[in-house]
């Protein structure tokens, strides 16, 4: 059995999913705890309730009292972020000292975090034979990063594509171009109003979340990990989008990094 960690940064709606399926023996594998980069992020309480570890790594507290105009400490101070939590999810401590009872991850699923896994976190966690992967709600190769679901839905009533959809699929260094795992189309019907599409896509997702391919798709063996990126130095507005906060795994660029080409 896989022991998993999720990465959340908001509501914990796919996470939720995760827990549901585990509870009902659907999920190949068990919770083993539960990151989140926001202590406001409601998916910290979902975890709790079922008695799952819970961490939160902020990025926001990483950068506090430095403006934004400090574009280097900035930067220094990201960097040492990326490797606090390399070590926290290799070792169970941001001070990469092992803690004994601490069990490394065999996979880590990306559901609504919002933050870079830049190669100083991916490179290690590669090394160790852990396995990223990332829940995207659009198609492979269309809409990818973050707001996937509205500019679909908004595609679909111009008239531009009659499908959209959702995937799972490995994490590579470009953003959610990673090998699909599992894919589901979804129709987009003229008129339908954006939430109507938004509640479909987050039903299509939860039926993804089960991960009941992981072992047909050799993702273990594979050993692929990835990358998201995000435009957000504090984690606020997650909490004040229902669309962000709806889009699972949606990768935005992090305006005091370089992109990567892209989490």
């Amino acid at each position: 059995m896989l022991t998993i960690t999720v990465l959340i940064s908001g509501s914990g709606t796919n996470l939720q999913a995760l827990i549901d399926a585990e509870k009902e023996g659907k999920l190949n594998g068990k919770i083993g705890q539960v990151i989140s980069s926001s202590e406001k992020a409601y998916g910290l309480t979902r975890a709790q309730e079922h008695s799952i570890p819970t961490r939160v790594h902020s990025l926001a507290m990483y950068y506090k009292g430095i403006p934004k105009e400090q574009v280097e400490s900035r930067k220094q101070k990201r960097e040492q972020f990326n490797i606090d939590l390399a070590n926290l999810l290799l070792y169970g401590s941001t001070d990469g000292k092992p803690i004994e009872s601490y069990k490394k991850p065999d996979l880590i699923v990306c559901a609504g975090w919002m933050l870079i896994l830049a190669p100083s976190i991916l490179q290690p966690l590669e090394k160790a034979g852990v396995t990223i992967i990332n829940l995207h709600p659009a198609l492979p190769g269309a809409f990818d990063g973050t707001h996937a679901i509205d500019r679909c839905w908004k595609a679909g009533q111009d008239g531009t594509i009659t499908k959209g959809g959702v995937m799972i699929h490995k994490v590579i260094t470009e953003v959610d171009r990673g090998d699909p795992i599992l894919v589901k189309e979804l129709e987009l019907i003229k008129g339908e109003s954006l939430e109507q599409y938004q509640q479909g896509a987050q039903r299509t997702l939860d039926t993804l979340d089960t991960l009941d391919t992981i072992e047909q798709s050799e993702i273990v063996e594979q050993q692929t990990v990835t990358d998201t990126l995000d435009t957000l130095d504090t984690l606020d507005t997650i909490e004040q989008s229902e669309i962000v906060e709806q889009q699972t795994v949606t990768d935005t660029l992090d305006t005091d990094c370089h992109r990567h080409s892209r989490h």
